[in-house]
């Protein structure tokens, strides 16, 4: 790779030149909307088909949900640290052959988390990127011509009882300090929201302001082919390095793409990609799973989370969905598919008349999460090149943050400041 020493300062794209984005997921199909629609050129790079099952934008749990300002790092983790290595049932598990790689990470992951003030700052930081998430994807969408894919009925999250909601109260100050709007349900408003939940779950919170993707794989496509209707070119490549010593450019194992500016949003593959750019990033892959039950004929208009599983039950076009669990290891590692089979257990358990109904077909899915330490993704320019913006890191939050992750990135491109709260120290 080439190098020239970086500029203190940010060097603005002037616009109808050329910028390359090196991902079609979520997040690079809204970078390249967005700079389309200031007036750049844009290619996008992907070696995969946007909208694929390899993207962590295909297999989400759906929601769009401003709610999502609860980091996954909170005081008092650390002593949960055993469970998390060594019981299988456990939401967040850590394969212990990989623990000593991922000491680095678990250990600004746990800091992250070590203080309410800190959390409280992370939860901030999250709201600037989610407030008007559903708006956004509502717009984009309509534009698209999928605005069937966004519902804005907002969401539900489940529990036993009352006394189980109030446990989580310092999540639910968090929300409430960042504008967050609920409704709280009885049992009767529940069973009527979703008529085929489990009898145990007797009390809800309806989050007002929630939305939900009905296909997220045909949505990320869609918006990718409006971009090429508007004009941006895909490119099926692996991009590899950069030269950043005269003109700028993208290597790719089969040709150098020459550009003026580069977006890097090509999720846990990025770490390399921000390597070859001149920095060292905290990533990894927070190992995510699905099921999905073509076959499930229940009434579930309203999303829902039973908090006792911590999964995303969505009815989607493809089935009903349940998205969750967290294995942190190699992103190379196989699969545990015994997590996906969780998953299935806990929603055959949740919903009335799923016995025997659904479990022809069922289909299972992992993928990896880009996430850093402190659950903010970094949105900042390289060391090699200001002229080399990252987008990368969304963990939990990619799919509903993608619009405003967009808006930041063309900011930076026009020769904006980058902002400290994603920052790539």
């Amino acid at each position: 790779m080439l190098f020239a020493a970086p500029s203190t300062t940010l060097t603005p794209v002037s616009s109808a030149q050329h910028i390359v984005v090196i991902g079609a997921g979520i997040v690079g199909a809204c970078c390249a909307l967005e700079l389309l629609s200031r007036g750049y050129r844009v290619t996008i790079i992907d070696a995969a088909k946007p909208g694929g099952e390899q993207a962590a934008s295909y297999g989400n749990g759906a929601w769009i949900s401003p709610a999502s300002v609860v980091p996954m790092s909170m005081p008092g983790l650390w002593k949960q640290l055993p469970r998390y290595l060594f019981s299988p049932s456990s939401p967040l598990r850590i394969r212990w052959q990989y623990l000593p790689t991922l000491l680095p990470w678990l250990w600004r992951f746990m800091w992250a988390g070590s203080t309410p003030a800190k959390v409280q700052s992370t939860a901030a930081s999250l709201s600037a990127l989610l407030h008007d998430a559903p708006q956004r994807h509502s717009v984009l969408a309509q534009r698209a011509g999928v605005p069937h894919l966004i519902v804005q009925r907002g969401l539900i999250m489940a529990y036993p009882n009352r006394t189980a909601f109030e446990a989580e109260a310092f999540a639910w100050q968090l929300r409430a300090a960042n504008g967050v709007k609920w409704q709280e349900l009885n049992a009767a408003a529940l069973r009527k929201a979703a008529p085929n939940l489990s009898a145990r779950y007797g009390f809800s919170v309806h989050l007002l302001q929630g939305a939900h993707c009905l296909d997220p794989g045909a949505y990320t496509a869609a918006l990718v082919a409006q971009a090429c209707k508007q004009g941006a070119q895909f490119r099926s490549a692996r991009a590899t390095d950069f030269n950043t010593s005269s003109d700028l450019s993208v290597q790719t194992m089969q040709d150098d793409i020459a550009c003026d500016a580069i977006v890097i949003c090509a999720g846990i593959a990025s770490k390399a990609l921000a390597r070859a750019a001149g920095d060292i990033v905290c990533l990894e892959s927070e190992r995510g799973y699905h099921v999905q039950l073509p076959h499930a004929h229940i009434e579930l208009s309203t999303p829902v989370m039973p908090c006792d599983g911590k999964m995303a039950n969505t009815l989607t076009l493809r089935g009903l969905r349940a998205a969750g669990q967290v294995e942190l290891a190699s992103s190379a590692a196989a699969p545990d598919w015994s997590r996906a089979n969780r998953l299935l257990k806990h929603i055959v358990n949740t919903y009335d008349g799923l016995h025997g109904q659904a479990l022809h077909g069922v289909q299972r899915w992992m993928g990896h999460r880009p996430s850093t330490p402190h659950g903010l993704p970094i949105i900042d320019t390289a060391s090699a090149s200001n002229r080399i913006v990252y987008a990368f890191g969304h963990g939990h939050v990619g799919f509903a943050s993608a619009p405003s992750t967009a808006q930041r990135v063309a900011d930076l491109i026009e020769g904006g400041a980058p902002d400290a709260r994603y920052a790539k120290a």
